[in-house]
């Protein structure tokens, strides 16, 4: 008889890394931010998320590619996701790497701090310049703005701040 291996949350850290919004492919749920809690208890597994926004349509994807991947341990027989809205997720819970990825997809990373009439400024997710105006508060997603770089002349889009301060 062989013993059984427990599962650790590590190794379900290591694995939600690889999970990736179904919105944004080049960022995970960790470098989002999303990951509130990852518990074991032998080889069940309970992840909980926190979503970036109430009315997100990608969230039953997320849960399920959640739960595919965690299943793909060997070790792991039971998986439980369970989205919460305490604490709320706030943009400051994207990692570095999570800023580096956005870019990636062409899509500016919120600002670390907003002004304190609460309004807020991006760079471009191109070339980096600040010369940028705001041509809709309203992108393709409730998360998302869409502006305009005046330097490099491209349309883009920036990930909305959230704050528990606004």
């Amino acid at each position: 008889m062989t013993a059984s291996v427990e599962v650790s949350a590590g190794r379900v850290l290591e694995v939600l890394k690889r999970v990736n919004d179904p919105e944004i492919d080049s960022i995970s749920i960790i470098d989002l931010g999303m990951v509130g809690e990852v518990t074991t208890e032998g080889n069940n597994v309970k992840v909980v998320l926190l979503p970036t926004f109430l009315g997100c349509p990608a969230l039953e994807i997320i849960k399920l590619n959640t739960m595919k991947a965690v299943k793909k341990l060997p070790e792991v027989d039971e998986v439980e996701v369970e989205f919460v809205f305490h604490p709320p997720w706030t943009s400051d819970r994207i990692t570095e790497q999570g800023h580096v990825n956005l870019r990636k997809f062409g899509i500016a990373p919120p600002p670390r701090h907003l002004e304190e009439d609460g309004s807020w400024h991006v760079d471009c997710a191109y070339c980096g310049s600040t010369y940028v105006t705001m041509e809709n508060i309203f992108g393709p997603t409730a998360c998302r703005s869409i502006l305009y770089c005046k330097s490099c002349k491209n349309v883009f889009e920036a990930m909305k701040p959230v704050s528990t301060l606004m």
